[in-house]
């Protein structure tokens, strides 16, 4: 016996306007998320720290979404590095506040990695902030202008454990990685590539084009294909994940309420 369960699935209607950072179109199954603050580059901060959160689990979980797109807006992909009063804010948070944080920042790496369908990033500017969302894509497109730095952890004076510490090692090689997070290392677009965090370094027009060029390329594949595909070629960066990813929001909680 069928039944008819199309009124339990999440619909673009649902979600597409429900965030104030995030902006979204879909065309022929490929959905455009761009990051941005007030139509802006991206201005990192509890707003978009909890929008991505959500907006992650309603994209994977709308099966009319067959390939995403993220990219961001303006010169910058997300910035800026945190100044000394942000940091000085993070610092006096008490366990129940880091508790909602590290909920959240649990809950967006889990939410992208359980999208599945496959991901292109075209990163338009420096990604000074989070720049290991735009590097878990399965493809990850940059702009000649690109940069990318971890300021927001051990530079700002907090434990980089809230999925820095996984992405970054296993993307560039243990040591380059380490070298990475403990030293607020600028990695531009050129250098990106030879490392191995991105794939392709284009001209900034060219960029968004060649992101939707990849991503009819990658539709014309079967359904269960890029399905299974993204499930399949994820899962190491997922198990990873679950492994590691409580411990290191543990070891950043405990440097900051201590």
């Amino acid at each position: 016996m069928a039944f008819d369960v199309s009124h339990l699935r999440t619909k673009l209607d649902d979600y597409a306007n429900k965030y104030k950072t995030i902006r979204m179109r879909r065309e022929d199954g490929i959905l455009e998320m761009t990051l941005h603050t007030d139509g802006g580059s991206l201005r990192w901060g509890r707003l978009p720290h909890a929008e991505l959160e959500e907006a992650f689990l309603n994209v994977g979980r709308d099966r009319d979404n067959k390939v995403i797109i993220l990219t961001g807006t303006g010169e910058e992909f997300s910035g800026p590095a945190p100044d000394s009063e942000t940091n000085r804010k993070l610092h006096k948070m008490t366990p129940d506040e880091w508790g909602e944080l590290g909920w959240e920042a649990k809950g967006f790496h889990a939410n992208l990695l359980a999208i599945e369908v496959p991901m292109i990033s075209a990163v338009n500017g420096p990604a000074l902030r989070h720049a290991e969302l735009p590097v878990m894509c399965d493809i990850v497109l940059a702009s000649e202008n690109a940069a990318f730095q971890d300021s927001a952890h051990f530079v700002g004076g907090l434990v980089p454990g809230d999925g820095v510490h996984i992405v970054f090692p296993l993307t560039m090689g243990l040591n380059r990685g380490r070298y990475f997070l403990l030293t607020g290392q600028v990695i531009k677009a050129h250098e990106a590539k030879e490392v191995g965090l991105v794939s392709e370094v284009l001209p900034r027009d060219k960029l968004l084009p060649r992101a939707w060029e990849l991503a009819r390329l990658v539709l014309q594949q079967p359904e269960l294909n890029r399905r299974y595909a993204r499930i399949c070629i994820t899962e190491q960066l997922r198990r990873q994940f679950n492994d590691l990813l409580p411990y290191g929001l543990a070891l950043e909680g405990l440097a900051i309420t201590q």
